[in-house]
């Protein structure tokens, strides 16, 4: 018996073998849940089929208005329920290893919507669509996957990511008290560095001169949000879990 035999999850931004969202994707499905894993390429066809028949995989720009419902009618209509959505979808824009946006004195109005719209207009529109579906059922969990650049900490020339992943919490909170009397909660995790394809080699470094010594993986962000995404947690609503290894802890590190 799986914790999430019977639910129903979908995954955002589950496209990458090595990535937070298929790390989610996978765990739901190893603890007995259905997934819809959603991305914006084809690729994503490749995760749903590694997870077998509980996994399907739908091709959407979340930027897009009303591509999310593409999302709950592939639950809907293949399961007939909908419980879980992971807020995956999201990453800063690398260029020559480093963000485009550059200094805020120089950052383009074309840059800054596009950041907002990719980390957090994605989240907004997902949840919007999920929302009526789970307060028809009574129950529901929304988790979304935010950073510690933004929510608990800040870098240069990435203002806009920082921005917009701060925003992911501010509109979290607000969505919780929107829906807790419908049976829904809505959390945020906060990873710190993890060790994925898209991480920089700075950020690798930087992870190995933190109190852990190394950076997280998937799985571990992935277990964080499983345990927001399980009906035992029914009594936390609103709350961000900040996942960095104690890496935003030290003022300075190594300690004397």
């Amino acid at each position: 018996m799986g914790r999430f035999d019977g639910r129903v999850a979908i995954v955002t931004g589950a496209g990458s073998p090595d990535g937070i969202g298929f790390a989610c994707a996978r765990a739901f499905a190893a603890e007995g849940a259905a997934v819809v894993l959603g991305a914006t390429s084809e690729r994503v066809h490749e995760r749903a089929a590694e997870l077998g028949p509980s996994a399907v995989g739908v091709v959407a720009d979340l930027t897009v208005d009303g591509a999310a419902d593409l999302l709950v009618a592939a639950a809907v209509s293949r399961w007939g329920r909908l419980d879980i959505l992971v807020n995956n979808a999201g990453m800063t824009s690398v260029v020559s290893g480093w963000d485009v946006d550059g200094e805020v004195a120089d950052l383009p109005l074309p840059a800054w919507d596009a950041a907002i719209s990719r980390n957090l207009s994605t989240a907004f529109l997902a949840s919007r669509a999920v929302v009526p579906t789970m307060r028809a059922a009574g129950y529901g969990r929304i988790v979304t996957v935010s950073s510690t650049t933004g929510p608990v900490n800040g870098m240069p020339r990435q203002a806009s990511y920082a921005a917009s992943k701060a925003a992911l919490v501010g509109l979290s909170r607000s969505l919780a008290l929107e829906v807790v009397a419908d049976g829904i909660t809505v959390n945020v995790v906060a990873p710190g560095y993890v060790a994925t394809s898209s991480q920089l080699d700075f950020e690798a470094d930087a992870a190995r001169h933190g109190p852990f010594g190394r950076s997280g993986t998937p799985d571990e962000v992935a277990a964080a949000v499983l345990f927001l995404a399980h009906e035992s947690a029914s009594f936390v609503t609103g709350a961000t879990l900040v996942a960095d290894g104690g890496h935003g802890i030290p003022e300075t590190w190594p300690a004397p």
